[in-house]
């Protein structure tokens, strides 16, 4: 079988990534882009990949992402455009994605934002209780997650609204299809929640035309990708009162950089990419899969339209 390097900018990752095959598919030749056969891997195994290391691989045949995104490939623009490049699905990504939306949404609804905030000044605030259906939260992308998500809190008792490139029918769920409604979406949500795929069109969408059309207070969840919001706009809305808060787990550099203005900016919410990630198995098991297949020039499995990006 083809041997496949590791590309991360971050090492602690390519070790939990050597020690993940090692145990779920030990019968692959794992390779760091230091080692001396590095340069004979005919799939390179990103996250995030560092600035030139995919060009530095003449044998490339398959680029491979562990994750469902494939946007951080883009931090290395020395990859060959016209390699395949395929993506890990994991069939209980939606479980963890629709318990973290959830969890943040409560976060909103209840005040946990603002009695955290008053804790650091030791302020007793109680906020104003509201049931869930009188909350209104918007999420923007009904795919194989976004579905689900609005799903699971339309059942908890919001009032759910979708909005999606195209319409789709969600029972429990008010859906809006296309550009042309989406400022008629955005009007009075309480909570937007991103979960749309990075495309040319929705990069840099979360700005201030769009945080302008929500209720006055209200507040942000991103768990699409870092790339889709306007960190300006962000800071304007939550400056001028626009937005009250907001909850990030993705960001366009990851780790989020130390010096980020993010994690100080007031209202701002940092969490670590957590919302849902492919078990260690998935990963190992549907990367050795791809390769048995580019082996044996099989369809691959997961495989990326570069149109779409997804």
């Amino acid at each position: 079988m083809a041997s496949l390097v590791l590309l991360c900018q971050n090492p602690v990752l390519t070790d939990w990534l050597t020690a993940l095959f090692a145990e779920h598919a030990p019968q692959l030749q794992v390779l760091r882009p230091e080692d001396a056969q590095a340069a004979d891997a005919e799939i390179a195994v990103c996250w995030f990949p560092p600035q030139g290391s995919l060009g530095r691989l003449p044998n490339l045949r398959l680029v491979h992402s562990i994750g469902s995104g494939v946007d951080h490939l883009a931090q290395d623009d020395s990859r060959n455009p016209a390699l395949p490049v395929c993506r890990v699905v994991d069939p209980d990504h939606t479980l963890g994605m629709s318990e973290y939306v959830h969890w943040g949404v409560l976060h909103f609804h209840r005040g946990f934002d603002q009695v955290i905030a008053g804790n650091a000044t030791q302020h007793w605030q109680r906020p104003k209780q509201r049931k869930a259906q009188d909350f209104k939260v918007g999420v923007m992308g009904l795919g194989a997650i976004g579905a689900p998500v609005a799903v699971r809190l339309a059942e908890a008792g919001y009032d759910v609204r979708g909005w999606a490139r195209t319409p789709k029918d969600i029972e429990g769920v008010k859906t809006f299809g296309g550009p042309q409604v989406l400022h008629e979406f955005l009007g009075e949500l309480d909570v937007l929640v991103n979960l749309l795929p990075l495309t040319a069109t929705t990069q840099g969408l979360l700005g201030h035309e769009v945080f302008r059309h929500m209720a006055r207070g209200s507040a942000l969840i991103n768990c699409g990708r870092g790339q889709h919001l306007d960190a300006d706009g962000l800071g304007q809305a939550l400056a001028s009162g626009q937005l009250r808060g907001a909850l990030l787990d993705v960001f366009e550099q990851e780790p989020l950089p130390a010096d980020s203005p993010l994690w100080h900016t007031p209202g701002v919410w940092v969490t670590p990419h957590m919302a849902s990630a492919a078990s260690d198995r998935c990963i190992a098991e549907q990367v050795a899969e791809n390769m048995t297949r580019l082996a044996n020039g099989a369809e691959l499995n997961n495989l990326v339209d570069p149109e779409l990006g997804y």
